[in-house]
């Protein structure tokens, strides 16, 4: 127990006077940890919504669908209902292709036939209003969100005025906008709506306006999980009739996250490099203090796993907690994620044990992989070396000196701080490369033609799953970029802080003030030019392996426009933490040093 509380003590000192440091390194573990959870969490987040929606509504574990009607299309659904794996069954009901009008907004719409009285399966669940009646119609609740309709509300189909008296969600077809579920004639579908209206008036409209019908039969298993054997069983040659399945619609409701665990995951990936690499300059900087700090434990007798314990400790316990705090914000947001269309019901659950699992390993490598190169550094480091260690000098390189003394003199002081700490500069390259990444993603994202959910394919309602995409790749770059701009001021001034006895040598042999801050600005846009331009053809590779076969490249002068606005944001983002470390005296600089 006194060890145990040895290490609490020294941890909660340390991070008493490393506040600053605590909270970024919480934070990115956070960001990174939260956006793995959600991107992990979507699928079974989906198909728990469908799963508790289906069992509010009766829904059935088969729907079957004929193109066309008629007597023969009649008697084969009729024999599917009698068929002896079916416990209970719902139609046939007629479902109508229709165009609909809502607020001056057109959009496709499929009505299905309903008696005013629900059956033992497919029970539509009413969420505002009420059930069908004669002359109004009740809109499916996605649907009416996407138009903006509510109960009252008036809409028209067909070119017939209806009131809305209800809103209602259901489980028999896939989320908004692939109600249909098959087009016309049994062809390809476009995106649709669900209303429903009482038997005769959806009668009357189709037959008023001579639309498309076909007809569907819902129907529940014996056994739910038999729907593919029950399909095979009743394949008829000479009807053509359409199954979907349960599992084809709690898969469908997953199209409309495609891309969204993608863009969250590798998200994530990059997050998560950009803390390491933050964390890991913040560690770099303290190098000193902790190899002191663990020659006093070795000289009053701590063992090097005591030590070890003690230095890596401080992260671990931060990364955990940011961890805890990552996993709650991934279970209070990932239900708006899942369900961006409102054609679902109920709670989603927390992230899974797996999920958990996943998350935690990526806190903890943050942590461990940023600071295990300074622990093992003050571990091996002698006592009395420990006890006497002051800032790393480093070595002469004369064709470095050659080299610099011709160029003018804020890039001759960033070329060298640059050459003398290249780990850092590799850091500085890699998190300018990974935001470029995230920016070309977002780019090349917002460049993909889209086809709207309004009637034929206009964009009077936008295309949700496009929107989503990009609201998600919108915050993944956002966060990115905030964790990019932390690392490159906490690289700034520790570069300053390390390199001010050389700053204050260079004001004593005439550099100014402007010259030492400008020359601290170039130590950073160095590394971050080839970082800026790597990181374009990188951002490109990558979406390649997500992107569709027929996706289009944006054009070339965003890319690179978005590489020299980094570099500039660089260049700017530098300029106030060089100037304040500019700014210090001399004379106290030197006194400081030699003291």
């Amino acid at each position: 127990m006194g060890s145990i509380v040895l290490v609490v003590r020294l941890v909660l000192a340390d991070l008493r006077r490393h506040k600053v440091q605590a909270v970024m390194l919480m934070l990115a573990v956070t960001v990174a940890t939260a956006t793995m959870a959600l991107g992990l969490s979507l699928r079974g987040v989906s198909d728990a919504l469908y799963e508790q929606t289906r069992a509010a509504t009766a829904g059935p574990d088969v729907v079957a669908l004929s193109g066309v009607t008629g007597p023969a299309v009649t008697s084969a659904l009729a024999s599917l209902a009698d068929a002896p794996e079916v416990v209970a069954h719902h139609g046939p009901y007629r479902v109508v292709y229709a165009d609909l009008i809502a607020r001056g907004l057109p959009s496709n719409v499929v009505v299905h036939g309903f008696a005013e009285t629900p059956g033992a399966v497919n029970r539509p669940l009413i969420t505002s209003g009420r059930w069908v009646r004669s002359g109004g119609t009740v809109l499916e609740r996605g649907f009416a969100t996407a138009l903006g309709v509510g109960v009252g509300d008036h809409v028209t189909i067909a070119g017939r005025s209806y009131p809305v008296v209800g809103i209602a969600v259901t489980a028999a077809t896939s989320v908004y906008p692939w109600a249909a579920q098959i087009g016309p004639y049994g062809g390809p579908g476009d995106s649709s709506g669900l209303a429903w209206m009482t038997r005769s008036d959806a009668r009357a409209l189709a037959s008023s306006q001579d639309l498309p019908v076909t007809l569907a039969l819902d129907l529940k298993l014996r056994d739910p999980a038999a729907t593919e054997a029950f399909r095979e069983a009743h394949r008829d040659s000479t009807v053509r009739i359409n199954f979907h399945s349960w599992r084809f619609t709690a898969e469908q409701d997953t199209v409309i996250l495609r891309n969204s665990r993608p863009i969250l995951v590798v998200g994530s990936w990059l997050l998560g490099f950009l803390a390491i690499t933050g964390v890991a300059a913040l560690a770099v900087g303290r190098a000193v203090e902790q190899t002191r700090r663990a020659g006093l434990l070795k000289a009053v007798g701590a063992a090097p796993g005591l030590i070890a314990t003690v230095l890596l400790a401080e992260y671990l316990a931060l990364a955990l907690a940011g961890d805890a705090l990552g996993l709650l914000i991934a279970r209070l947001t990932v239900p708006a994620l899942a369900s961006p269309t409102a054609s679902r019901i109920g709670d989603a659950a927390g992230p899974t044990a797996a999920t958990v699992a996943a998350a935690t390993v990526l806190a903890i490598a943050v942590a461990v992989l940023s600071t295990l190169r300074p622990t093992l550094r003050a571990l091996r480091t002698a006592t009395v070396t420990a006890l006497t260690a002051t800032a790393h000098r480093p070595r002469h390189r004369p064709w470095l000196t050659a080299l610099s003394a011709l160029l003018p003199t804020p890039l001759l002081l960033g070329l060298r701080l640059t050459a003398r700490r290249p780990g850092r500069a590799v850091l500085q390259a890699c998190s300018t490369a990974t935001t470029v990444i995230a920016i070309v993603a977002l780019l090349t994202l917002h460049a993909q033609p889209e086809r709207g959910y309004g009637l034929d394919g206009s964009s009077v309602l936008p295309n949700l799953r496009g929107e989503h995409d990009r609201r998600l790749m919108l915050a993944v770059t956002v966060l990115l970029i905030a964790l990019a701009v932390v690392n490159t001021l906490t690289f700034t001034w520790t570069t300053a802080m390390e390199a001010r006895a050389n700053m204050a040598v260079a004001r004593t042999l005439g550099a100014t003030p402007g010259q030492i801050s400008a020359g601290l600005s170039v130590a950073q846009v160095l590394p971050s030019l080839p970082g800026a331009v790597i990181g374009v053809p990188l951002g490109a590779g990558l979406l390649s392996l997500f992107a569709a076969r027929n996706a289009v490249d944006p054009p070339s002068s965003w890319l690179f426009g978005a590489a020299l606005v980094t570099l500039l944001a660089t260049a700017a983002l530098t300029a106030l933490p060089a100037r304040l470390a500019a700014r210090r005296p001399v004379a106290q600089t030197l006194s400081a040093e030699t003291a």
